[in-house]
C-alpha cells in the first residue's frame, strides 16, 4: 500500500505532482514586508535606552575616524586618539553645562515671581481681546445659542448649588452642617454634620521629571563616549571584520568603498552644520542682546543646538523667543519683532547659507527630511530628531552602494539627483514636465501618449 503523499495535507488545494516541479504558491511580498516593519519598528521603540547611545557611537564613530588616521600619520596611536576625542567631547559637554548653568539657575530662582508675571501678561493680552469674546457671544445668541452670562439664575427656593474646592494641591479635612428647608406642615428635620476628607494626589512638576531623567541621560552619555573609545581604539578593526563579511573581492571593495564613503559624507555635512549653526547661534545671541532680551548667550546656546533639528528646531527656537519677549516687555510689538528677528535669521541660514554650503551630494528630499525627523522624534523624542539626518545620509549612501536600491537612493536624493544607471531617467524627466503643464487627467492622458513606452 502506497503511503498518502505528506504534501496534500500541507496543502490540499495543490495537485499530487505539486512537488514534482509545480512550484508552492508564494506568500505576498508586501505583507512579509509590513510585519517586518512593524516590528522592526517595535522593537527600535522598545530598546531606545540602548540603541540610541549605540547608534550616536556609531555615527560619531564615522565622524571622528578621519581624524584617526591623521594623527596615526603623526605617529599616534589609535588608543591615544581615542583618548583625546572623548575627553574633548567631555569638556565639550561640561562647558555646555557650565554655560547654561547660571541662566537656569537663575531661572529656577525665579519661578514663582516668573509664573505670577506670565499671568498678569496673558490676562493683560485676553483683556485686548474682550472685545472679540463679547462678539463671540452676541454671535452664538443671533444664531440661536443659549445666552452666555456670568452666572447663572437660581430658581427660588431651591437649594444652593454645592462649593467647589478648587487647587492644584488640595489636601485635607472639611466639615460643616447641611441644613434642608422643610415644607409647610412638616417638622423639620435635625441638622446632620458631615465630615469631607479630600486628597488630592501629588502631581510631578517639569523641573521633577527633568531631575528624574538625570541618571538615565547621564549613563546614556557615559555608554556614548565609552563605545566610541572602544571602537576608535580598535583602530580598522570594525572596518575589516565587515570586508571580511563578504566572499568576493568585487564585494569587499564595494562594502570598503561605502564605509569610506560614509564617513566622508558624514564628516562633511555634520561639519558643515556644525559651524553653520555656530555662526547662527553667535547672530541670535546679538540680535537678543540688541533687543534687550534676558541671557542672550543662552539664547545663542539654544539656537545653536535647535538648528541641529530641521524645521522644527528654529520652530521652537521662535517660540522660545516670542514667550520670553511677551514676558520681558509690556507692549506686544517688541516680542513680535523679536520673533521676526529671530524668523529671519533662521530663514536666512536655511535658505541660503546652508544650500550654499553644503554639497549637492549631502542634499535630501526635503519631504522625506521633515518625515524622517517626525518619525524618529515619534521614536526617540529629541535625540531622534538630531540623528533622523544623519542617518538618512547614511541610508542615501547605503542605497547608492546596494545593486537594486538605486532608485531608492535617487527617491531620497535632492533636487539634482544623481544619474541612474538604467536607461529610462530622461524618459521619466520628459513624463513628468509634460503632464505636468496640463490642468487634468483628461489632457495629461492625451499629452502622454504619444511618448515611447
Amino acid at each position: 500500500m502506497t503511503p498518502p503523499d505528506p504534501s496534500t495535507h500541507m496543502f490540499p488545494s495543490l495537485p499530487r505532482d505539486a512537488g514534482k516541479g509545480t512550484a508552492l504558491p508564494k506568500v505576498a511580498n508586501w505583507a512579509i514586508i509590513g510585519i517586518f516593519l512593524i516590528l522592526m519598528f517595535w522593537f527600535v521603540a522598545q530598546a531606545r535606552d540602548f540603541l540610541m547611545p549605540v547608534t550616536l557611537a556609531l555615527l560619531l564613530f564615522f565622524v571622528f575616524v578621519p581624524f584617526r588616521r591623521v594623527m596615526e600619520r603623526w605617529r599616534i596611536g589609535p588608543t591615544v586618539t581615542a583618548a583625546i576625542v572623548s575627553l574633548g567631547l567631555v569638556v565639550s559637554i561640561l562647558g555646555i553645562g557650565m554655560m547654561i548653568s547660571g541662566p537656569v539657575s537663575r531661572l529656577i530662582d525665579n519661578a514663582p515671581q516668573i509664573g505670577t508675571r506670565l499671568e498678569q501678561r496673558f490676562t493683560e493680552i485676553r483683556r485686548n481681546f474682550a472685545g472679540l469674546e463679547r462678539a463671540a457671544r452676541k454671535l452664538d445668541e443671533l444664531t440661536g445659542g443659549k445666552k452666555a452670562t456670568d452666572e447663572q439664575d437660581t430658581p427660588p427656593g431651591s437649594a444652593p448649588p454645592p462649593a467647589e474646592i478648587v487647587g492644584p494641591d488640595v489636601m485635607g479635612t472639611v466639615t460643616g452642617r447641611v441644613t434642608s428647608v422643610p415644607t409647610p406642615g412638616t417638622p423639620q428635620p435635625p441638622d446632620q454634620h458631615i465630615e469631607v476628607q479630600v486628597n488630592a494626589p501629588t502631581e510631578s512638576t517639569a523641573l521633577g521629571s527633568v531631575m528624574d531623567l538625570g541618571p538615565a541621560v547621564i549613563g546614556q552619555i557615559i555608554l556614548t563616549l565609552f563605545l566610541l573609545f572602544f571602537m576608535l581604539a580598535s583602530g580598522d578593526l570594525l572596518y575589516l571584520k565587515i570586508v571580511q563579511s563578504f566572499d568576493r573581492m568585487r564585494d569587499k571593495r564595494a562594502a570598503y568603498l561605502a564605509l569610506r564613503e560614509i564617513e566622508d559624507r558624514l564628516g562633511a555635512y555634520l561639519g558643515a552644520i556644525t559651524l553653520i549653526n555656530a555662526c547662527l547661534g553667535i547672530a541670535i545671541g546679538l540680535a537678543m542682546w540688541a533687543w534687550g532680551m534676558p541671557s542672550p548667550v543662552l539664547f545663542g546656546l539654544v539656537g545653536f543646538l535647535l538648528n541641529f533639528i530641521p524645521y522644527l528646531g528654529p520652530v521652537f527656537g521662535i517660540i522660545i523667543a516670542a514667550l520670553v519677549g511677551v514676558f520681558v516687555f509690556d507692549d506686544l510689538f517688541t516680542p513680535l519683532m523679536v520673533a521676526l528677528t529671530y524668523l529671519a535669521l533662521t530663514s536666512f541660514e536655511g535658505q541660503l547659507i546652508t544650500p550654499y554650503f553644503v554639497s549637492r551630494k549631502l542634499q535630501l528630499n526635503t519631504v522625506v527630511v521633515f518625515l524622517t525627523v517626525a518619525l524618529w522624534a515619534w521614536l526617540w523624542s529629541v535625540l531622534g530628531m538630531i540623528v533622523a539626518v544623519p542617518l538618512l545620509v547614511v541610508m542615501r549612501v547605503l542605497a547608492d552602494h546596494v545593486p537594486g536600491l538605486e532608485k531608492f537612493g535617487n527617491f531620497l536624493a535632492g533636487e539634482d539627483p544623481p544619474a541612474l544607471e538604467d536607461e529610462d531617467e530622461e524618459e521619466a524627466r520628459e513624463l513628468v514636465e509634460t503632464g505636468g503643464d496640463t490642468e487634468d487627467m483628461t489632457e495629461a492622458a492625451r499629452a502622454t501618449r504619444h511618448l515611447s513606452p
